[in-house]
């Protein structure tokens, strides 16, 4: 997780100047769910996500998003990527939207790179382990749709 953050800072700071448009931020009911989750910080280096019974229930489903690609890697065709609820030239660190919430996202099939939302499609994995290294929410054997 420190090395995709470390991507996603470096990015952001090379990005375009921050245009705070507030009908750029995705809201939805399953957004709404993956911001439930809570954190529990243990130490320093040690933070594990806290999930409730709704998302838990949900856990190994079918789950659909909506939102912006966050690159974490070079290219213009992503197949594993951050999948953020604003578009990588708004500043995540700026007026009090504070990080925005993201979701890891591993394609089946590659995407080219945009802009513009995107709509994908996978399985719901939920990781127990230290949020520091890994993301606590993935969408794996996913579909653009």
């Amino acid at each position: 997780m420190k090395k995709i953050l470390l991507i996603v800072l470096l990015f952001i700071g090379f990005a375009v100047k921050a245009q705070h448009n507030p009908d750029d931020q995705i809201m939805s009911d399953n957004w709404d769910i993956i911001g439930s989750v809570d954190f529990k910080i243990v130490k320093d280096t040690e933070m594990f996500a806290v999930y409730n019974d709704k998302i838990k229930k949900l856990a190994n489903k079918t789950f659909e998003l909506e939102g912006y690609i966050v690159p974490i890697k070079d290219g213009m065709k992503q197949t594993k990527f951050m999948l953020s609820t604003l578009p990588i030239n708004q500043c995540f660190y700026c007026g009090k939207n504070g990080v925005p919430v993201m979701v890891l996202v591993e394609l089946a099939e590659p995407i080219k790179f945009t802009y513009n939302t995107i709509v994908v499609k996978g399985t719901l994995k939920l990781n127990t382990g230290n949020a520091m290294d890994n993301p606590p929410i993935s969408l794996v054997a996913a579909k653009s749709i």
